[in-house]
């Protein structure tokens, strides 16, 4: 690997022959994080758009906004592949008809995979024997993304998770037998993990053989808990170097053949109370490359391949 770190998007231009492009879909769902089946109000950071910044109505049928957004991309970048995205709240947590009847309605012409993005605790049999039937089908890629978030289980029930670091493994084993990808979603620089917290996480990551991984960092959208937290003076962030840092620890011992979807994440200013450190998200990546450049730092270069161990 001649990169830093494993680049996604050169593995789906080499994987599907040219650039392949996102279609966002947003649904009228909800988690059992926040119904009541498990919990009310979701995770400490949950908003009302469930993790979704696109603009697309969730009013508007999935064929209406994949066409919508498959139109503009097409003109303005002349894309011919894309990659359905189911992304906001956990899109597993459905009616069983609901939920096929969806995923075949999102395999439109050009589309070549599904993302479907939900919780842990809320993949099963039933959602995977049903993913399997379409991509036998439709000839699709599937990938399943999970919010991981971090392995500290005691951070998992500050923020209010409501799932354990066990529910995590289960799913992916789970997933890996029907032979789908898994992306699985960290937040680094969270103020209750310390870096061991960081390491073992990309340990746990390794270990599982994970295909994909997106990191941010915690970003305090209005009107959550935490922002009620945060504005009390009941949290401390860490600062944007503490970030950079672990984010660069983490992909030390990352295994190198998992793919980086990205390095920061990033919300609209207007509906954050904080956001990496009011900074551009392209500077703080610059910030991570330079540094793995400076101290000659490699994507799981603390991963001995041939032993199998992580040092």
């Amino acid at each position: 690997m001649t990169d830093r770190y494993n680049i996604y998007s050169k593995y789906l231009k080499e994987h599907y022959g040219e650039k392949v492009y996102k279609l966002p879909i947003k649904l009228d769902l909800t988690c059992p994080n926040r119904d009541g089946r498990l919990s009310k109000g979701g995770c400490i950071y949950c908003h009302e758009e469930g993790g979704s910044f696109e603009n697309n109505e969730k009013t508007l049928s999935i064929r209406e906004q994949l066409k919508k957004d498959k139109e503009t991309i097409e003109h303005k970048y002349n894309a011919h592949k894309f990659i359905s995205y189911f992304q906001s709240y956990s899109n597993t947590y459905m009616p069983l008809n609901l939920f096929e009847k969806y995923m075949y309605e999102s395999v439109i012409e050009d589309v070549v995979a599904i993302s479907i993005s939900t919780r842990p605790d809320c993949v099963f049999e039933e959602h995977l024997q049903i993913l399997k039937r379409l991509q036998e089908e439709k000839n699709v890629d599937i990938i399943i993304e999970l919010g991981l978030q971090t392995s500290n289980n005691k951070t998992l029930r500050i923020i209010n998770r409501q799932h354990e670091t066990s529910d995590f493994v289960r799913a992916c084993n789970l997933i890996k037998k029907y032979g789908f990808r898994i992306c699985t979603h960290v937040i680094l620089a969270l103020p209750w993990d310390d870096m061991d917290d960081v390491r073992e996480t990309a340990r746990l990551l390794s270990v599982l053989q994970v295909d994909e991984c997106k990191i941010h960092s915690l970003y305090i959208p209005k009107n959550t808990k935490l922002s009620k937290m945060y504005e009390n003076g009941e949290v401390e962030l860490k600062s944007l170097d503490t970030y950079v840092d672990e984010v660069v620890e983490f992909l030390r011992y990352l295994d190198k053949d998992i793919l980086i979807q990205r390095l920061v994440g990033r919300m609209p200013k207007e509906e954050s109370v904080f956001c990496n450190w009011n900074t551009s998200h392209w500077k703080i990546q610059d910030m991570i490359l330079e540094k793995m450049e400076r101290e000659n730092i490699f994507q799981g270069d603390k991963i001995d391949g041939k032993m199998g161990i992580i040092l």
